[in-house]
């Protein structure tokens, strides 16, 4: 992992929390379901950060970034609802949502500068 760069950082940092919530949700609660989108949406930003690292254009970089933005989005959905049903607490959604709302803005952010550049 690139050290520095922080939607590199956060993305894998953020895909940990998600690994660690998914399996909780799965041996404590018997959750399987939302845990498994939860997994699958939750550790794709970063991959696809990863990804877009070797980007072959910069459409294609731009592309890269806003699936990962998609994912992060739905991360967000799957994450409220897992709060809503009663899965997780309020303290726990809290917690993961304030991550997840700021590596969603640090990919929108960079998805609209990339998009403006290209333009340029």
């Amino acid at each position: 992992m690139k050290k520095g760069n922080i939607i590199h950082v956060k993305s894998y940092q953020f895909a940990i929390r998600i690994v660690n919530l998914s399996r909780h949700l799965q041996e404590v609660q018997k959750e399987y379901v939302l845990s498994k989108q939860l997994l699958r949406s939750g550790t794709a930003p970063g991959a696809l950060v990863r990804e877009a690292e070797h980007a072959q254009s910069k459409k294609d970089f731009i592309n890269k970034m806003s699936i990962a933005l998609k994912e992060i989005n739905e991360t967000e959905y799957w994450l409220n609802l897992l709060k809503d049903t009663s899965h997780i607490n309020e303290e726990q959604f809290q917690s993961m949502n304030k991550d997840c709302v700021e590596i969603l803005k640090i990919l929108a952010s960079i998805v609209k500068s990339s998009r403006q550049s290209l333009k340029l």
